[in-house]
């Protein structure tokens, strides 16, 4: 769905993003993980049709970027970190607006609102509404016209715990609807728990490219804390592939003086930081 080959692009004179390539498969999230300033948002506005003077390719659903006619754009949902939304029109108003921007015709609205919450507030002005109301707005907004690439740029962003799991949710209601789907954050948890395979971006480069699960295991075998009563409670650890090795773990085991047992595997930001020298502020 998504072919980047060789791009490079940059503001000044000084090289930012370099002869970066990756690809994104039909109906996958794909994340863009790194830190403020790395490149996410501007490969993300590349994407998007909003920057055209890069060198090399970038091809979304077919469309050369640089080149996109205005159907491109019935055919991509953007929802930015920031809403775009106007705030003297109420949420219905907003929607009808936007929707009449588009050839399709729109998803029914009422169905929209109700499945952010938002039913009961359909006819207030957006200045009233709180920020996760306007997140929530805006990203139903992004997908009215039913569009088969959707860009998310930090959804969560803000948002309460109950918010940004219905949020969530609903990212992954429009993966399961077949919907290609760019998800720029610096949340690790949401890449984890959302991303097929995620791009570590820092200073314009691909730093490295898989899947969260694959990357968390590359750093190493899961590892296992344990306290015991010995002389006092005491601590030890050992990793999970050893355990049957272990012979300290097995004696307190039979004596039955374990006192608790946890387990514990690296973070997608604990591998970040191992591959980047980064962190993500």
């Amino acid at each position: 769905m998504i072919k980047v080959k060789h791009l490079s692009f940059s503001y000044t004179k000084k090289p930012f993003i370099q002869d970066m390539n990756f690809s994104v498969r039909k109906g996958e999230i794909f994340g863009f993980l790194g830190p403020s300033g790395a490149g996410k948002t501007t490969l993300q506005k590349i994407l998007i049709g909003m920057i055209s003077s890069y060198t090399g390719s970038v091809t979304v659903n077919g469309a050369e970027c640089r080149s996109c006619s205005s159907t491109f754009y019935e055919t991509i949902g953007v929802d930015f970190e920031f809403s775009t939304l106007y705030e003297k029109l109420t949420a219905r108003q907003n929607l009808n607006f936007f929707a009449s921007l588009y050839r399709k015709k729109s998803r029914p609205l009422d169905e929209l609102l109700k499945s952010v919450g938002l039913q009961n507030d359909a006819d207030k002005r957006v200045s009233d509404f709180s920020k996760g109301m306007r997140s929530r707005l805006n990203f139903i907004r992004s997908i009215l016209h039913d569009p088969k690439v959707l860009f998310l740029d930090e959804p969560t962003n803000g948002l309460d715990p109950t918010n940004s799991r219905m949020m969530k949710d609903l990212i992954l209601d429009e993966k399961g609807a077949g919907k290609t789907i760019i998800l720029t954050t610096h949340n690790m948890q949401d890449a984890t728990e959302l991303c097929d395979r995620v791009a570590f971006i820092v200073n314009g480069n691909v730093c490295a490219l898989d899947t969260p699960r694959n990357l968390i295991m590359s750093k190493g075998a899961t590892q296992i804390t344990y306290t015991y009563q010995e002389d006092g409670e005491q601590q030890g650890s050992c990793l999970l592939n050893q355990i049957s090795g272990d012979e300290k773990l097995r004696y307190l085991m039979d004596k039955n003086r374990i006192l608790s047992v946890h387990s514990s595997e690296p973070t997608l930001n604990d591998i970040f930081i191992d591959v980047t020298g980064r962190t993500l502020v």
